[in-house]
This record gives C-alpha cells, structure tokens and sequence, in this order.
C-alpha cells in the first residue's frame, strides 16, 4: 500500500514506478501463509462448509483420518503452492495502485483501502484463483476411492469432460468473496489502525510514524475477524465447487442454485457453517498480508 497519511495537511501521496518486489514480496507471503496455518484452516472451514451436517470435532476427526496431520495439507501441493505464488503478487501490485489513485484523488486511509481491497480481490479471483480454488475444494469433498487417482489426472478429467469452464466451476462466487474479502480486510484495518494512532499517539500529522509492529498486527486481526461477515458467500462457493453427492443437489450449480439449496437443508444457519476457522483464517491472511506486506514494503521501500 501507498504510505499512511492520516491528515489533511500531508502531502499528496506520489506515484511510485512498477515495483517487482512488490509482486516478489506478494507471492513469498502468500507462500508463507498458506504452507503455515493457512491451510489448515481452509480445509477445515471446507470440510464444515461442504458437510453441514457436520460438528467441528466431527469434522476434524473425518480430516485426520485422511491422512493424520498431512489430512489438514489436502490440496496444498500444487494447487495452493500454485495460486498463493500468484494471487498474493496480484493483489499486493493491483491494491497498491488502486489504494494509490483513490488517495491521490481525496480518498480517505479507510476509503483507499476498501477500493484497494475491491480492486486487488476482484483481479485474483479472475486471473489465478478460479482453477485453484476448484481443485482444492475437490481435494477436500472428494470421495476417496481404493484406486488412488492423482490430482492432476482428476483436473484432466474434469477439464476433459466440461473444459474451462468445468475446472473453473464457482469462479463468480470467488469474484465476489475476494471482492468483499479484501474489501473488508483492508479497510476494517486501515480504520482500526487509524484509530489505534489517535488514541495512542494523538492527531498530529506524524502520529503514523510512532505506530509500532504491535499497533500494525493488531489492526490487522480486528480487519480479519470482522471481514468474514460474507461467510454466507464462502458456502455458497463451496457448495458450487463441492463433489459431495447427495439425494435431490442440483447439478450444475448456479449460485442461485445453491443459495435455494443450502437454505432448504440448512435453514439460516446454513449459511455459517465453518465461520470459526475461517475467522482464523482471515486474522492469519490479514495478519500475513497487510501487516508484514506493509513492514516489508517500507524495508524495501517499496511502499
């Protein structure tokens, strides 16, 4: 992101050229987050979101027994590897200028980080998260066979069978959770860290200066936690991209679909399942991607 001013009086933010580190240091974090917790968590809000039904310690048991702690890694290798080397330089380049032109235009830190975060989701979910997205929740709702298959035959067969659009089933649902996603995470945490510097350092024009890691890293878990407000969104995607099969699921699922579908099972509630890890999971992405992106940015001064 562009530099946090938090007065009237600061200059107008300057345009930096393209940097290379910014995409280097995008997909490094990325690659650091889900090979950590971030998988973990995304498996199991996967598994609660796809088998409703499902309480945590059910859902938990059912993932260790594919595998024990290699059970919570499912789709880690190569379809994660392959999108976090991609989608965290896509969105850490395409935010940072679209944080830098809404600033330069008058925008608020709040304001710049919510255009930023619409921006840089949307382009992720278009450019390399479609795919990807896919075949790691077939990773984790497939049925397990005797025969072990490998992923990339199952990708060849689903790509074989509906083409571009089979292997990236749901893509509009994933648009529309970066969107909001991100949306949410930057601008959730730009407004916490504001906040923070107010109320610790006062209103002078280089209060931002005096914030410490601490200050970054909290900022960024509140912006985490409180950006999975879309979680209805994430079931819906699961649902779309999910090969559970069940008595009465539509196939080809629209989100319409889906939507009429979970309702109908689930009820409200529905809707929620797997919130808990995917609150982690958003306080760890955050964490991972605002806070350390914005360090890394100003130590390679890159900002």
């Amino acid at each position: 992101m562009i530099p946090e001013h938090s007065t009237a009086a600061d200059t107008t933010p300057k345009k930096k050229p393209i940097s290379y580190k910014n995409l280097l240091l995008g997909a490094t974090l990325n690659l650091f987050e889900v090979s950590t917790l971030g998988q973990p968590f995304e498996v199991l809000k996967t598994q609660l979101a796809a088998n409703r039904g499902q309480s945590l310690k059910a859902a938990l048991s059912n993932i260790y027994s594919r595998g024990g702690v290699f059970g919570f890694y499912q789709g880690l290798i190569p379809w994660a590897w392959i999108e976090a080397s991609t989608k965290g330089a896509v969105l850490l380049f395409t935010a940072s200028e679209f944080e830098y032109r809404a600033r330069a235009a008058g925008a608020s830190p709040f304001m710049g980080g919510i255009i930023g975060g619409m921006g840089g989701g949307i382009a992720q979910a278009y450019t390399t998260m479609g795919f990807c997205t896919f075949m790691k929740t077939v990773e984790v709702t497939r049925h397990k066979s005797a025969v072990k298959e490998s992923t990339f035959k199952i990708a060849h067969d689903i790509f074989k069978k509906e083409g571009i659009a089979g292997i990236n089933r749901g893509v509009n649902a994933v648009a529309v959770r970066q969107c909001t996603n991100w949306a949410s995470r930057f601008g959730i945490t730009r407004f916490a860290q504001e906040s923070i510097i107010k109320m610790r350092y006062g209103e002078d024009s280089n209060a931002h200066l005096r914030a410490t890691g601490i200050d970054k890293a909290l900022a960024s878990i509140i912006g985490g936690a409180l950006s999975c407000w879309n979680q209805p969104i994430e079931v819906i995607r699961v649902e779309m991209q999910s090969q559970v099969k069940a008595v009465g699921r539509p196939e080809n699922m629209t989100i319409a679909k889906a939507t009429r579908y979970i309702y109908a099972n689930n009820g409200i509630k529905g809707f929620y399942r797997g919130v808990l890890p995917r609150i982690g999971l958003g306080m760890w992405q955050t964490l991972c991607m605002v806070a350390l992106g914005d360090y890394f940015r100003h130590f390679f001064g890159t900002n």
